[in-house]
C-alpha cells in the first residue's frame, strides 16, 4: 500500500510538467504562420495530464480507451522518427538518439492503460476514474513486460541525468570563456579566438541537444524571430521534464507489478 500523499506529490509533479510543456507550446506562437509546434512538448503535455489522473483518481480526465489511442498515435509517430534516425545514424540512434526515450515513454503509456487491471475492491473506483487506485488496488497484465519497461525507463533516465550534467558543464564553460578576457586581461586577438571557439562549441551543443533541434532548444519558431533566451526555452528544461516523466513512469510500473 503506497501512501496517498506520495502519489499526490508525483501527480503534482506531472501537472507541473504539463504546465511547463503548455507554456512552451504557447511561447512557440503556433497561431503565427511558419511557427513550429514541437511533438515532444505535445507528448509531455498529454502524458503529464494522463499520469496525474493515474496517480490521483480525482484528476482523471479521459477513459482508458481514449488514452490508449492517443499514445498509440504518439508511439507510431516517434517510432517513425527513431527509424529515420536509425537510417541516418545506425544503432547509435537507439542508444543515445533524442527520439528513442520518447518512443519508450509513449509505448509504456500504451501498455499501462491497456494492461491495467483492478481488484474487486477497486472495481468501483476504476469505473469512475478510468484507472483504479494506485495506492494498492491496481495491477498489470503481463507484469514481466512492465518490469522490462521500468528497467528501460531507468536506463534512459540515467542517460538524461548525464545529459543534464553535460549541459551544466557546457554552460559553465561558456560563462568562463566569456568572463576570462575581462578578468585576466586577455588580448583582443585571444578573445576573438575564444569567441570563435565558443561559437563552435555552442553549435556542437545544439547538434547534440536532447532533441536535436536549435532555436528554442526544443523547437524552432520559423517566423524570423530571434532565438529566445527564457528559462523555458533551454534544453535543460526539456531534459528535466523528461527525467521527471521517466522517474514517475518507472515508479508507477513498479507499484503496479
Amino acid at each position: 500500500m503506497t501512501p496517498d500523499w506520495i502519489l499526490d506529490i508525483f501527480a503534482a509533479l506531472m501537472l507541473a510538467v504539463a504546465a511547463i510543456s503548455a507554456a512552451r507550446l504557447v511561447a512557440a506562437r503556433p497561431w503565427q504562420p511558419g511557427a513550429v509546434v514541437t511533438d515532444t512538448d505535445i507528448s509531455h503535455l498529454l502524458m503529464g495530464i494522463a499520469m496525474a489522473g493515474m496517480l490521483t483518481p480525482s484528476l482523471s480526465t479521459l477513459p482508458n480507451g481514449v488514452w490508449v489511442a492517443v499514445f498509440a498515435v504518439l508511439t507510431v509517430w516517434f517510432g517513425y522518427r527513431v527509424l529515420r534516425d536509425y537510417q541516418a545514424s545506425g544503432a547509435r540512434a537507439l542508444a543515445v538518439g533524442h527520439c528513442a526515450p520518447h518512443l519508450v515513454h509513449s509505448a509504456a503509456m500504451v501498455y499501462m492503460f491497456a494492461a491495467i487491471t483492478t481488484t474487486a475492491a477497486g472495481g468501483a473506483m476504476a469505473g469512475m476514474s478510468g484507472m483504479g487506485d494506485m495506492s494498492g488496488m491496481s495491477s498489470l497484465h503481463v507484469p514481466t513486460l512492465g518490469f522490462l519497461f521500468a528497467l528501460i525507463l531507468v536506463g534512459y533516465t540515467i542517460w538524461d541525468l548525464d545529459q543534464l550534467s553535460s549541459l551544466r558543464h557546457r554552460v559553465a564553460a561558456t560563462v568562463a570563456v566569456a568572463a576570462s578576457p575581462a578578468l585576466a586581461g586577455v588580448t583582443a586577438g585571444a578573445a576573438g579566438h575564444e569567441a570563435v571557439a565558443s561559437s563552435a562549441g555552442d553549435g556542437a551543443a545544439a547538434a547534440d541537444s536532447p532533441d536535436g533541434q536549435t532555436g528554442r532548444g526544443h523547437g524552432t519558431v520559423g517566423d524570423g524571430r530571434s532565438e529566445s533566451t527564457t528559462v523555458l526555452d533551454t534544453a535543460g528544461v526539456v531534459v528535466g521534464c523528461r527525467i521527471a516523466m521517466g522517474v514517475t513512469m518507472a515508479l508507477m510500473l513498479i507499484l503496479m507489478i
